[in-house]
């Protein structure tokens, strides 16, 4: 890391900065409740392991659940200035697990960026016996300081593993190790403050695939596009579909995403409720429920509302695309 050179941590609040009343406590605490400096000093060397400058900033203080597009342009507008300060080398941020990935995902359609952003988290509160923020903190302060994290786009830190914004997904709802890349895997390992990165990753960049807007571009949170997840499963109602979409299209929804069965299949019951949909004039993606791969087309198959994304993902990638930014979902 060059001399003059900062590391900036942005806290959001989440389980790493939770308490609990009791220390064996895993479940039934308070999220968001410790300042982003406070999860600093629980780690006593970052500042040595970093080799630069520590500059924390409470950005907000929520419980991850409740994040909301108001919190994401305010992240949004933070990251991108920070970015363009030559004294800023990296920015890590605290995050909560439940819609990390949401986070991670939004961040690098909207910030494609050079320098290394690192969400980490926790599964546990700051109080716990046992509690693996600070290790989680202290290896995303790594992977930000690594010359090899430059150009990989905004990555994520979570029990010694590394993983890309496109492949992160939270896979348990209680075990430390809650964060899955699907078929690719973890882009590497953090093992005692250094980075081992997977072979098949080295040669591997993420990469804006094409021209985008700045970050800055974005307009106020209650002018985006509200788009919606519709789940298509055994005995879909196809009167409760329909009234469902009716619904959704007098709120001003713009664009509604299917999680299909298997390879992007929709249940029978769905088909008039979607027809709807697409009538008037909602914006419509598919993608599958299934938790690794993506739809196989066959051949010359029209593929124009298939995502390669999970339902989550792929409606972040198709509400910025309705406000002009390229398509990011294939």
């Amino acid at each position: 890391m060059e001399c003059g050179k900062n590391i900036v941590i942005l806290g959001t609040g989440g389980t790493i900065a939770g308490l609990a009343e009791h220390a064996g406590t895993g479940v039934g605490y308070r999220p968001a409740q410790l300042g982003v400096a406070e999860l600093l000093q629980a780690v006593p060397d970052l500042q040595q392991l970093a080799g630069a400058a520590l500059q924390a900033e409470q950005l907000a203080q929520l419980d991850s659940k409740d994040m909301d597009h108001a919190t994401w342009l305010l992240l949004a507008r933070r990251c991108a200035q920070l970015l363009a300060r030559d004294d800023v080398a990296a920015i890590v941020i605290t995050h909560g697990t439940d819609t990390l990935e949401e986070t991670a995902w939004f961040l690098q359609c909207v910030l494609a960026p050079a320098k290394p952003v690192v969400l980490t988290c926790a599964m546990r509160p700051a109080t716990a016996i046992s509690a693996d923020g600070p290790g989680n903190l202290r290896d995303a302060v790594a992977c930000a300081t690594d010359a090899a994290a430059q150009g990989r786009g905004v990555l994520v830190v979570a029990a010694g593993r590394v993983f890309s914004a496109r492949q992160v997904c939270k896979v348990h709802p209680y075990r430390v190790d809650a964060f899955d890349g699907g078929e690719a895997g973890p882009l590497g390992w953090v093992e005692e403050g250094r980075v081992r990165w997977a072979a098949a990753s080295m040669a591997a960049v993420q990469v804006q695939s094409a021209p985008q807007p700045p970050a800055t571009a974005l307009p106020e949170a209650e002018s985006w596009p509200q788009v919606e997840v519709l789940l298509s499963h055994a005995g879909s109602s196809a009167a409760a579909a329909l009234a469902q979409v009716q619904a959704l299209c007098a709120a001003g929804v713009r664009g509604l995403v299917v999680a299909g069965t298997g390879n992007g299949t929709t249940h029978k019951a769905l088909d008039a409720a979607l027809d709807h949909a697409q009538a008037h004039g909602l914006a419509v993606r598919c993608t599958t429920r299934c938790a690794q791969g993506r739809i196989v087309q066959a051949q010359g198959a029209d593929d124009s509302r298939v995502s390669a994304l999970p339902a989550v993902k792929a409606r972040i990638s198709l509400m910025l695309e309705l406000m002009g930014w390229p398509r990011t979902d294939r």
